[in-house]
């Protein structure tokens, strides 16, 4: 018998990452928060607003909640201008974070034959129009995969 499965050729297309390593303009479509014993996170699905050449394009990252990584969690919220009063008494709405816009430096890492988007930094949307400008160097992209350790 066949059965027909929506989205089923998604799965086996080009492995090759649809988004390229870099710096977008994003709006926040989703968080969701996952418990785990040892390294609990938020999954942020964000979807591209510029450049407009991938606008609409998704992309899927995590944010730690450890201690280690709270700074980063903190970086994101901050610069996507997320609710100070929530922030002030250490709540994330999950629903609050939906439509929030900002910057996302990215880049992709391969783990155990898994690709990984690593959010690498983060950034006022105000500051996209000077950012988009500016070329990444490979110092630059040293220095973020240094401080996400």
């Amino acid at each position: 018998m066949r059965r027909q499965v929506p989205g089923l050729a998604e799965t086996v297309r080009d492995s090759r990452p649809e988004i390229p390593d870099g710096v977008f303009l994003v709006r926040v479509d989703g968080a969701q928060f996952r418990w785990h014993a040892h390294k609990p996170f938020y999954i942020l699905r964000l979807s591209v607003v510029e450049p407009r050449t991938l606008a609409g394009h998704s992309i899927v990252g995590r944010l730690y909640c450890t201690q280690k990584a709270m700074w980063k969690l903190g970086w994101f919220l901050r610069d996507f201008l997320y609710d100070p009063e929530l922030m002030a008494h250490e709540q994330v709405d999950e629903k609050s974070l939906s439509g929030l816009r900002g910057v996302v430096k990215i880049s992709h890492a391969m783990l155990n034959g898994i690709s990984l988007v690593n959010l690498d930094g983060f950034a006022p949307a105000s500051q996209w129009a000077e950012l988009a400008a500016a070329p990444i160097s490979s110092a630059s992209r040293s220095n973020a995969e240094e401080a996400s350790r």
